[in-house]
């Protein structure tokens, strides 16, 4: 097939479904931490360890199967990988104790880590002319199931109890269902007859350069934003705030991420990418840390302004990179999304080892200052659109 001007609507809306069912399962976790604490005892340590291994999944499997899903036409990657969130997750509200809260969180983060290459390289194939819209549209399928997904789980959590969390399988099937019918076969970008290093020098070729500071930028993103996304809700309710409530920070931070994604994904095809990247790191700083020092409903106004920041160049990313590196669209998207977010994973259990040490509101205020470090890899950026 080649890439039309028109956009292909039914197809962009299906990879959209897939984003957004997979990360509303996902979704549940974090927001559930102060009833797994109180369950089971666990630690903050635990607590970022479980994190930390979900997002470090991402940082194993998506280049595996960016790679894979480059090289052969296949729709396994992103139906099984769909349906192991869809399974595994509930039941981690059976889990007795750390080790099988981990095991569950794990194989449902795996299958979410296997979907996303795949989905994402499909993208810019149904996009026409509007990639950076068509990607953020895109990514606002997830980052919309992370808005939702907490307020609905805290309310489901409360009102039925953890027990109850495996009837919410029924739903996910459903959905499989519908999109077997209609998710396409992904297409092999011809890379069968080079090995895993090979494809990564032929997707890049001379623009690498470019690329890992695009990628250095989205592994700051990612460790700020799991970061805050992780300990906001212990944070909250540690401060007297109840769970729902701090479900409700979650939501907004998140859906505040799905909106400035897609303004920003309209601007950066109007004025390029650099501009957005440059405007959201210089405020990040300031913002956050105003966040951490608000009180009462303000803080549901620094919540929806901290996640605009943060999540809006999290689909800019990956589709700049994808512009400058069109023949490995998976590989690169796993880079870019699966990679970068998994190495910023790897750093969770140490932001819960220092928030036993030091406290939570701590250690936050010293994640702030990363975006600060960002802004001289931007400038490396290309200017054009």
């Amino acid at each position: 097939m080649t890439q039309n001007t028109k956009a292909n609507i039914k197809v962009l809306f299906a990879l959209t479904l897939v984003h957004f069912t997979g990360d509303l399962y996902s979704s549940f976790i974090s927001p559930l931490f102060p009833l797994f604490i109180k369950k089971m005892g666990i630690s903050l340590t635990q607590v970022g360890i479980i994190s930390g291994m979900s997002l470090f999944l991402s940082f194993i499997v998506q280049p595996t199967v960016g790679y894979l899903a480059d090289r052969y036409a296949t729709r396994a990657f992103i139906l099984l990988g769909l349906l192991m969130p869809i399974i595994f997750i509930p039941l981690s509200g059976l889990a007795a104790g750390f080790w099988g809260l981990l095991m569950l969180v794990s194989l449902g983060s795996f299958g979410s880590s296997m979907f996303h290459p795949s989905v994402t390289g499909m993208v810019p194939l149904y996009s026409g002319n509007k990639a950076g819209f068509a990607m953020s549209l895109f990514n606002t399928g997830g980052t919309l199931a992370f808005g939702l997904g907490p307020l609905f789980i805290t309310w489901y959590a409360e009102r039925f109890g953890l027990n109850a969390m495996p009837w919410i399988i029924i739903f996910g099937l459903g959905v499989i269902w519908y999109l077997y019918m209609i998710v396409p076969v992904p297409q092999s970008e011809g890379l069968q007859s080079l090995g895993f290093l090979g494809s990564v020098r032929e997707s890049l070729g001379s623009v690498w350069k470019t690329v890992i500071c695009i990628w250095l930028i989205m592994v700051l993103r990612a460790i700020i934003g799991q970061s805050f996304n992780t300990f906001i809700p212990v944070l909250f309710v540690q401060k007297g705030y109840s769970i729902m409530a701090a479900g409700v920070i979650i939501s907004i931070f998140t859906v505040a991420g799905s909106i400035s994604g897609l303004i920003a994904g309209h601007i950066s095809d109007r004025m390029g990418y650099k501009p957005v990247f440059i405007f959201t790191y210089a405020l990040m700083t300031p913002a956050l840390l105003i966040f951490l020092r608000l009180q009462g409903n303000w803080v549901y106004i620094g919540a929806f302004i901290v996640g605009a920041l943060i999540l809006a160049t999290m689909p800019l990313g990956v589709a700049l990179a994808q512009t400058l590196a069109p023949r490995g669209r998976s590989m690169v998207a796993s880079l870019m999304m699966g990679f970068a977010v998994g190495l910023g994973g790897i750093i969770s259990p140490v932001v819960g080892k220092l928030a036993d040490l030091y406290s939570i509101h701590t250690v936050l205020i010293g994640v702030s200052f990363l975006p600060l470090l960002g802004l001289p890899l931007i400038a490396f950026f290309p200017q054009k659109r």
